[in-house]
């Protein structure tokens, strides 16, 4: 099963890779550009949005493809968008860029989850949901800072480079070891948002707008909340998220998604209000990036489980609806933390960034409720 799950594994590492890495690339992007450091990293927006206005509509489209084949265009579609950024002489073809590559992202990542699951066994869907995914929490750890200080060395345009380059690794792999899957779905666009219809998924959805909105206000401007060396924490923080990936998986098998949920978003709330004492020093900064990491990544495999159950007849669906609810918390993250940042300088974006957290943490106490086993009553 494995050898047929890496290859998305490493399509997913080059896209968070290239989305992730913009936070690391604010100062060169923003000098050659010649825009605001707010403004370069609204990148990360416009990747965002497009990815979760592009995600529906281009699902509708290739409906009717083999998952196998969907997954070979949609990197196909990654790599010339970041190829086309590389290239880009200004600031509003970049932009322009950005969409094109979230186009390939937006197909490719709801897209694998949905053959991950097709291919695993219920009782290890879990694991199965994490490896996938866990090309982006492993990208937050390599490919992330590799690219930082690639692009602080040879300009963050070699970066782009780096990112089509593996993108294509990505591709090769897909078209060698990826089996040819059909997965039952509607070609109608409307159908797209039925599940919303439903009060558990919409809450679902709702959980993952929230928890990356608090994480990503953060981490977008990570750059400008710290006067350590980014790098290192950017290193620390997806070490940390693979860590809590690979545990987040297993725990959610083990003890159900609930329980990683809440932990996970209780635990990032805290990490988030302690930015200003993680500024000290080296040491207790790199600590702090491993443990707000960890228990980030903790709750992805248990968000992906939480929905799968919730629409059991249209899984693929529900998986892109998730994805795009992710992606708009991005949207959300970076406009509401350019907008602090702007105003109100550091302390503007960890107060907003740990209010999402809390909002998201309450919310979901609220309204996520664990259907009873038959013949054991409610708790």
């Amino acid at each position: 099963m494995s050898s047929r799950l890496y290859p998305m594994a490493a399509g997913n590492f080059a896209i968070g890779t290239g989305m992730f890495v913009t936070a690391g690339l604010l100062p060169p992007i923003s000098a050659d550009l010649g825009v605001s450091r707010s403004a370069a990293g609204q990148l990360m927006t416009v990747f965002a949005l497009a990815y979760a206005l592009l995600s529906p509509m281009l699902a509708a489209l290739t409906a009717r493809m083999s998952r196998r084949t969907v997954l070979l265009v949609a990197m196909g579609v990654f790599v010339a968008g970041n190829t086309l950024t590389a290239l880009a002489p200004t600031y509003a073809l970049v932009m322009l860029t950005r969409v094109v590559a979230a186009a390939g992202a937006a197909m490719f990542t709801p897209t694998s989850s949905a053959v991950a699951n097709a291919l695993t066994e219920p009782e290890r869907r879990g694991r199965a949901l994490a490896l996938v995914m866990g090309g982006l929490s492993v990208s937050s750890a390599i490919g992330v800072p590799l690219g930082t200080w690639l692009g602080e060395a040879a300009g963050w345009r070699a970066t782009l480079w780096l990112v089509a380059g593996l993108g294509l690794v990505g591709l090769v792999g897909v078209a060698v070891l990826v089996p040819e899957v059909r997965i039952p779905a509607s070609g109608r666009l409307r159908e797209r948002f039925e599940p919303l219809r439903d009060r558990r998924v919409l809450a679902v959805m709702v959980t993952q707008l929230l928890m990356f909105a608090a994480g990503f206000t953060a981490y977008t401007y990570i750059g400008s909340l710290f006067d350590l060396p980014l790098p290192a924490l950017l290193w620390a923080w997806g070490l940390g998220g693979i860590v809590g990936n690979a545990l987040g998986g297993r725990l959610t098998d083990a003890y159900g998604p609930r329980r990683m949920i809440l932990a996970g978003l209780g635990a990032s709330v805290v990490f988030l209000a302690l930015v200003p004492v993680a500024n000290l020093t080296i040491p207790v900064a790199l600590v702090w990036a491993f443990l707000w990491g960890a228990t980030g990544w903790l709750v992805a495999p248990a968000q992906q489980f939480r929905t799968v159950t919730a629409v059991p007849g249209s899984v693929p669906i529900g998986l892109g609806l998730l994805s795009s609810a992710q992606y708009v918390g991005l949207f959300v993250a970076g406009l509401a933390g350019g907008a602090a940042l702007d105003s109100y300088g550091r302390t503007g974006v960890v107060v907003v960034s740990a209010g999402f957290g809390l909002v998201a943490l309450l919310f979901t106490l609220v309204t996520y409720r664990e259907r009873p086993k038959v013949g054991v009553p409610a708790p």
